[in-house]
């Protein structure tokens, strides 16, 4: 049945069938229907940066931005789940059409920028859920907020989402917020890394438990990029990084339908761009900070590649929508 509906949603216009699908998890969780999309994986757990997760396969942010299906991504099997990126102000995204698929690829390009509906309302759907495992919480900042005063966007999520979640990811890298990978260089990291630790000790204080700062960066980077990043990351005591986001490279989908859309690329094409930064900044950070990976991921000889590389947690997103939960358990028992 979850075959037959997921072959009639890849037909249908994608942000329309995204819709459809977060609005059907949102109501079926925690009914009997969930049994339509639910899989038992086995209990693999790791622990990263202090916080124990049931599996080391995680879902990407980028699908519940709202965290409204949180219970239902827990049914399929997840290690953690991740919901965002969120924004202190609700806003609309950037305009339709923003979202495209690459079935010949099985790849998505998307435009949605940061789409979503305030960090007040993703932390109501999380206390309203009943998922006990690793929950990260990835924020932003609004589109109108100026560059230069990011910090002040990332530290209001920080403080509404410090709480609720078992990690806070820091995303720095998405195409689709303009300036926003700016942030990803030299004196501007720097700053905004430092204000988010000191925000981080106040909490802890606050809350009693320390929540890890992870930091999302882009697969669009030089050797030396990745080096300098490495070298900010350590310096700012950061707890973890994700490699990575969406890239604007379209050399692995020139010349199909929509490939020449603006956005960021996602899917099977990202699997050797991704492992790269992967291994480079595993060569330049070691053991002193854990990397999640992310980006191409879709069977499990790329989840044991990505990991030989230095990951110790990966999460999918795009082999994810093509595959659906079926994938999850593939992973989790192949590893």
């Amino acid at each position: 049945m979850y075959e037959l509906i997921q072959k009639i949603l890849l037909n249908c216009e994608p942000e329309k069938s995204h819709d459809f699908s977060i609005k059907w998890l949102h109501r079926t969780q925690r009914t009997p229907l969930s049994a339509l999309y639910s899989e038992k994986t086995p209990d693999k757990p790791v622990t990263v940066a202090g916080v124990t997760f049931r599996n080391p396969v995680g879902l990407a942010a980028g699908l519940d931005k709202n965290g409204e299906c949180i219970d239902a991504f827990a049914a399929m099997g997840f290690g953690f789940i991740e919901v965002g990126t969120v924004t202190p102000r609700p806003q609309p995204g950037n305009p339709k059409p923003r979202l495209f698929r690459l079935p010949e690829k099985n790849a998505i390009i998307n435009r949605m920028g940061f789409n979503n509906k305030g960090v007040d309302y993703l932390v109501e759907q999380v206390k309203a859920s009943r998922y006990d495992g690793a929950l990260g919480i990835n924020i932003g900042k609004n589109k109108d907020t100026e560059e230069a005063n990011a910090l002040d966007d990332y530290l209001k999520c920080l403080n509404k989402v410090y709480e609720h979640a078992s990690y806070v990811t820091i995303n720095i890298s998405s195409p689709n917020t303009p300036g926003l990978r700016n942030l990803q260089y030299g004196a501007a990291l720097e700053a905004l890394l430092s204000g988010l630790k000191e925000a981080q000790a106040t909490l802890a204080q606050v809350h009693g438990k320390y929540v890890p700062l992870f930091i999302k960066i882009a697969p669009d980077l030089t050797p030396e990029e990745v080096n300098g990043i490495a070298e900010s990351l350590i310096k700012c005591e950061m707890d973890g990084v994700i490699a990575t986001n969406t890239t604007l490279d379209r050399a692995a989908v020139e010349g199909l339908p929509h490939a020449g859309e603006a956005g960021g690329l996602s899917g099977e094409v990202l699997v050797n761009q991704s492992q790269l930064i992967t291994e480079q900044l595993y060569a330049a950070l070691g053991d002193k900070l854990p990397i999640i990976g992310v980006g191409g991921i879709h069977d499990v000889a790329s989840a044991k590649a990505r990991m030989n590389a230095g990951a110790q947690l990966i999460q999918v997103y795009s082999s994810f929508i093509y595959q659906g939960p079926a994938l999850v358990k593939r992973l989790v028992e192949g590893l």
